[in-house]
Parts: structure tokens; C-alpha cells; sequence
């Protein structure tokens, strides 16, 4: 399997770092002996590091894996055809020259991830340092929980389509051979998979704020999103709301509607962790390069990424939505989202990036609470959001659709990577629907798919091709291999 078996030994010599503190700057030699590497818990917190690292590119959680999930829905678009999200967009990609970067990285972070839980349970600690091994086991799974989540729904059908039966991705649990070459396993058996290890995980997980990394309620509330993606909402009910009650008594907590506008750019810390559970931290000194999501989605960058005429219309609903002060416009012809604001005395390129937030594991709880049919929970945790949103409104004596919760969710995620996600997973269709405004004279839908659900085959990538000529046991998805 060539992607992966010539990724998972890209790992520097562990014992030439200085500082456990310190990000790992990775070594792309693959000539590493793993069986002299990760011997002790400072080497496990080492490569730990350095698997975040890896996770902050461009081409992974500060880029091109949070925007595909935007410019593919119908709240956002392409500026052009030109730019980077222009493929994602049009969906213009083949079986021949879909993104590479989705399949090959995230396995890269899978295979680390099962280098450190190769290791780790053999390492002799003291007592002391037990809940310090545990914790770093916990977020070995939970990294690799992740990615795995992230590779069956960008190369896999939606799990509710037909109860997960269908072609996922390759589970990896231990670290390959040279030459192995598996078979894609089922949507339903890596979810299987990654929930196991998420269940797991979160059990040995620290509750304390860590700069940067998973925590216990970055576990859970991914948790809580994978339950939702499979349609067992009773069970993404409690991990949600276990998440929330978890956070907020270690003073995690949602945005005030006053500080929302400029709290993306506060540099979260344990004393004030804001709503963050977990994001990609990007500095000058470690900068990921233009290619950014700060960059992206400014007027003062690459412009690439805009809402749709029609997005704006739904926002602008309500005059007095505090999400509304997020929006940048560009001389009445474009409008982008502001979110991926810079931490003092950095540039816009450089912009830590938001992963999993308070806010979505509220939403979680709240469609989880509509699908179970609790009302009461579903008021709760969606009135949270509304109120913030303006606190002149407010759904408290009301019943709570799932349409009010998906409403919401456009709302509140926009340009976090989620909305063709959420349409899709719940059997919707996308629809990219022309409008017009005086404020955005030229942002029009360029794209000749313009309507889709889940029977669209693009709607999941191609795998890609150097890994089916490496690997002829990994068939090529439906629809890409005519």
C-alpha cells in the first residue's frame, strides 16, 4: 500500500529533541528504526507533538480538510475558478487526479498515532506518572479516531445511506508491514472502529485545558458527532451533554454575545479557554505558509472562499445576528467570513484554527435531543445558541424542528468545514440557488452541479491514484472508475 506504507515511518529520531514543550519538527526520512524510537513517556509526548505538528499543514486541519466540507455546500463558494477551492467547488476532480493529500496525511497521522500505542503500554512509569501515560494513550486514539472519522466520510458514503454496508477505508491499527497491501473495510466497521476508540479514549483522557491538543471533551464531543453521523442520537445526546457539563466545570465556556465578534483572535489558555476544545495553533515562528484558512477567507489574502448571495439572505433574516459582524466585505462584490482572526502580533495567514467548538457540541446536543423527541433538551441547548446569536430571541416555549437546528448549525459553522456534511448525512439535498443583492454584485454559482444528495458520487473522493496502483486490493469508489 504505497501512500501508506511509505508514510508511517516519517518520523524524526525522537531522542534528538530538546523540549517536551516544543513542537516536533518532522524529518521526512523514512529510514527511522522504530524499534529503537518512543521508549520512554518523553519520547511518547515528543512524537505527540510532532503528530499535531503534521495535523496543522495546509494541506490537512489548518486548510484544504476544513474548507472541502464548506465550498462543496451551498452557503459558500469559489470565488472563481481560478482559486484554490475552485476543484472543490466544481467538483471537478477524476478518478485520475482527485486530492492525494486527504488519504496520504491522514494516514500518516494514523500511523504515528499506532507508533505511540505500539509503545506506550510498555513503558515502565511510577504511580505518579500513570494518569500522564494514560492521558497521552488517550490522545493517540483520539488523534487517530480523527483522522479515521475524516477518512470514511470524505472517501465513503454517508453511514444512514445504507446502514454503513458500504465501502469505507482501510483500518489501520497496527503499524504496516512494507508491503501490506488491505482492503477497504465497511463504513459501518470503521465507524465501529473509531467510536470503540473514542469510547476508550475519553475515559483516560485529561479534563485540563492543553495549548493545541485533545482533551477529554474534545473526545467526547467528537464522540457525540460520530453518534450523529450513525443515527444513534439517544447515545450523542449524553456524550454531548456530558461534553458541555464536563467543559463548563473546568471553565471552558460558550462566547458572550458582546465578545463573539473579536474572540476568535483570544489566544485561548487555562485560564480563560473560551470555547475552544481543540484547534490547530499556528505561530509565526511555525507558520503553515499563505495556504491557511485565515488567508483563505480574508479580502486582505487570497479572497478564495466567499458566502453565497443566498447564505447572506438567511443571515440577513435578522439584522441584529451578531454573526453578521463576522462578515468582511470586498468593494459590494464579495463577502467573506471573518472567524480566522489573528492572535496578537501575528498575520492573517497565521491564525490559530478552530476544530471542534462548545458551540457545535451544543448543536449536536440539541439535533440529538430533536431526533429522541425531548423538547425540553432541545429548547436547552438550542436557545443557548439563538440567544447568543441576539438575546432578543430566543426558542424557549416553542417546539424545536430539526429544521430550526439545521438553520442553526449554517449559522453557527459556517466556514468550519461542515454544511455539505450536514445535508448530506440526513438524507438532504444540496441546492445552490442564485440570488441577488446590491452588497454582492458578483458573487454568482459558477458550478454545473448545482442540486445533489447523497446518490451524487462526488459527493466522496476518489481514491486516490497512486495508492490503487501501489494497491490493487483498494477499489476505486462508484461512479469514478467508468
Amino acid at each position: 500500500m504505497k501512500a501508506i506504507r511509505n508514510i508511517f515511518l516519517a518520523l524524526a529520531l525522537l531522542g534528538t529533541v530538546s523540549c517536551g514543550n516544543d513542537w516536533l519538527e518532522l524529518d521526512p526520512s523514512t529510514a527511522v528504526n522504530t524499534d529503537e524510537a518512543v521508549k520512554t513517556l518523553q519520547e511518547v509526548e515528543f512524537t505527540m507533538n510532532g503528530i499535531y505538528n503534521m495535523m496543522r499543514t495546509s494541506d490537512l486541519y489548518s486548510g484544504r480538510m476544513m474548507y472541502y466540507g464548506d465550498v462543496t455546500g451551498d452557503d459558500m463558494q469559489a470565488v472563481s475558478s481560478s482559486k484554490r477551492t475552485g476543484s472543490y467547488y466544481r467538483f471537478s476532480f477524476t478518478r485520475d487526479n482527485g486530492p492525494s493529500s486527504h488519504w496520504s496525511g491522514l494516514y500518516q497521522i494514523i500511523q504515528n498515532a499506532n507508533l505511540v500505542l505500539s509503545r506506550v503500554d510498555g513503558i515502565k512509569v511510577s504511580e505518579d506518572d500513570e494518569q500522564w501515560r494514560d492521558n497521552l494513550k488517550g490522545e493517540a486514539l483520539a488523534v487517530r479516531s480523527l483522522a479515521l472519522f475524516d477518512l470514511t466520510r470524505f472517501f465513503g458514503v454517508p453511514y444512514l445511506k445504507d446502514n454503513g454496508a458500504s465501502l469505507g477505508v482501510p483500518i489501520v491499527t497496527t503499524l504496516s508491514e512494507i508491503d501490506a497491501k488491505p482492503a477497504r473495510s465497511t463504513v459501518a466497521q470503521c465507524y465501529a472502529q473509531f467510536v470503540g476508540d473514542l469510547e476508550y479514549a475519553e475515559e483516560l483522557m485529561s479534563p485540563e485545558f492543553a495549548k493545541g491538543r485533545m482533551n477529554k471533551w474534545a473526545a467526547l464531543s467528537l464522540l457525540a458527532r460520530a453518534y450523529l453521523y450513525m443515527g444513534e442520537d439517544a447515545k450523542a445526546l449524553k456524550a454531548a451533554e456530558d461534553a458541555i457539563a464536563g467543559a463548563e466545570e473546568n471553565r471552558w465556556a460558550l462566547w458572550s454575545n458582546k465578545d463573539y465578534p473579536t474572540a476568535w483572535s483570544d489566544d485561548a489558555s487555562a485560564a480563560a479557554p473560551g470555547e475552544i476544545l481543540f484547534e490547530m495553533v499556528i505561530n509565526t515562528v511555525e507558520s503553515q505558509g499563505k495556504e491557511t484558512m485565515g488567508r483563505l477567507n480574508s479580502k486582505d489574502g487570497y479572497d478564495d472562499m466567499c458566502i453565497t448571495v443566498s447564505f447572506y439572505h438567511l443571515l440577513k433574516e435578522d439584522p441584529d445576528d451578531v454573526r453578521l459582524k463576522l462578515l468582511s466585505f470586498d468593494k459590494k462584490k464579495y463577502a467573506y467570513v471573518f472567524k480566522y482572526q489573528p492572535q496578537a502580533g501575528e498575520d492573517i495567514m497565521d491564525a490559530n484554527v478552530p476544530v471542534i467548538r462548545l458551540s457545535e457540541t451544543y448543536l449536536i446536543a440539541a439535533e440529538a435531543a430533536v431526533k429522541t423527541g425531548d423538547n425540553d433538551k432541545a429548547v436547552k441547548y438550542l436557545d443557548a445558541i439563538v440567544s447568543r446569536a441576539n438575546p432578543a430571541k430566543t426558542v424557549v416555549g416553542t417546539t424545536v424542528t430539526l429544521d430550526d437546528v439545521m438553520q442553526e448549525r449554517r449559522k453557527e459553522l459556517v466556514a468550519e468545514g461542515h454544511r455539505m456534511f450536514d445535508v448530506i448525512r440526513n438524507g438532504g439535498t444540496v441546492k445552490r440557488i442564485d440570488e441577488e443583492d446590491a452588497s454582492l454584485t458578483s458573487t454568482r454559482h459558477f458550478a454545473s452541479d448545482k442540486e445533489y444528495n447523497w446518490d451524487f458520487y462526488k459527493i466522496i473522493l476518489p481514491i486516490p491514484k497512486a495508492e490503487r496502483d501501489a494497491n490493487p486490493n483498494v477499489a476505486q469508489n462508484p461512479g469514478y472508475d467508468n
